[in-house]
């Protein structure tokens, strides 16, 4: 018998997150995922009038690919997947992974061309479509929330299919605020930032692009990030899990970057000229989810957090950096993490990850389950 859970999720990524309607071709991007879960979705893109396309992908013959590719390689696979998504009007991508370090002995040159090389197919979809894309629960998932599966499919479940649109409703007094903005500076050990976001524009993220959801952000001009940032929570870049990454930037530029790993964060940060400048600033607060578990489109809507991102910026949010590389970094400012302080032009926003202007006050987390 399929988990019924599994309905819910297909016709809440249809309906509610790709709105898909008559006559839209969708692409499934399917990787280690149960068979069930993705004759549900096809099911649920019928019911609503599509037409479903499925691509099924597993991260072992991934990495194979990855070790001997090259150049003219790449190509011809972006050249494929380029006139393939310019058919769609829609794109869902589930990711599951037995092991979120498949990747970790892929020489970093080989993960770079390929980012590289493919980035096109990724500024496409991301701009030219209504998409998608979220994890899908495993074994490992569960392990690095230090969960038991059972108790972390529960949970995934209650993330992934919560009230996105009462949500979005407690967004818009945040996304209102950050657009007016202009000075910004965020506080925590360790950290000490300033920058601005004067003209670069805000957006909610309600469900609609990412699952599990409950973010609002923007990008930092792109020459005017100064001073240090300390993320106290584990990354996961290409395979590589990065601790108590530290940026220090000057001018938008980070000058001086140091982790568990050093050699291998400056090698991803030398990936192209774009992937030392910021990218994109947000603000996390998904009431369900409280520690980090090492997969971002979880641990970047952590409550009481935020990210901060060297590399590629969106182009709806746009400071104008170009990169191969998007890396979220995650810093938890809730009073059990070490605190931490957001300050928007000289008024506290939020602190120990509790919003305190009356109108941002439905983002806390007793006020969103």
């Amino acid at each position: 018998m399929t988990d019924p859970r599994y309905k819910k999720l297909a016709k809440l990524l249809v309906n509610y997150s790709t709105q898909i309607k008559k006559g839209d071709h969708a692409l499934l991007d399917m990787i280690d995922v149960p068979d069930e879960f993705t004759v549900e979705l096809v099911r649920a893109v019928r019911e609503a009038g599509g037409a479903p396309y499925v691509e099924v992908r597993h991260t072992r013959v991934s990495r194979e690919l990855l070790l001997g590719t090259n150049e003219s390689h790449a190509a011809q696979v972006r050249d494929i997947e380029m006139f393939r998504m310019k058919k769609m009007q829609a794109y869902i991508a589930i990711r599951g992974s037995a092991n979120t370090s498949e990747n970790s002995d892929v020489p970093s040159r080989q993960m770079q061309l390929y980012s590289k090389v493919l980035r096109p197919v990724q500024d496409y979809r991301v701009n030219k479509t209504r998409w998608c894309v979220l994890r899908w629960p495993t074994p490992s998932m569960a392990q690095a929330a230090g969960m038991s599966t059972e108790a972390f499919e529960n949970l995934y479940f209650d993330v992934c299919t919560m009230d996105y649109a009462r949500m979005a409703r407690a967004m818009a007094p945040l996304e209102r605020r950050m657009k007016r903005a202009d000075r910004v500076r965020l506080k925590a050990p360790g950290t000490d930032i300033t920058f601005s976001i004067k003209g670069i524009g805000a957006k909610m993220c309600k469900g609609d692009r990412n699952i599990p959801d409950g973010e609002v952000f923007s990008c930092p001009v792109k020459d005017s990030v100064n001073g240090t940032i300390q993320f106290n929570t584990p990354t996961i870049y290409s395979g590589t899990k990065f601790e108590n990454v530290r940026l220090e930037l000057k001018d938008g530029k980070v000058v001086n970057a140091t982790a568990n790993n050093t050699r291998r964060l400056n090698e991803i940060l030398d990936t192209d000229a774009g992937a030392r400048y910021i990218g994109e600033f947000s603000l996390g607060f998904n009431p369900y989810i409280l520690t980090p578990m090492c997969d971002i489109l979880f641990d970047e809507k952590i409550a009481g957090s935020l990210h901060f991102t060297p590399g590629q910026a969106y182009e709806d949010v746009d400071n104008g950096n170009r990169s191969a590389v998007h890396w979220d970094m995650v810093l938890i400012q809730r009073k059990d993490w070490g605190g931490g302080e957001v300050w928007f032009d000289g008024e506290l926003i939020r602190k120990d990850g509790i919003f305190l202007p009356r109108d941002l006050k439905p983002l806390n987390p007793q006020n969103l389950k």
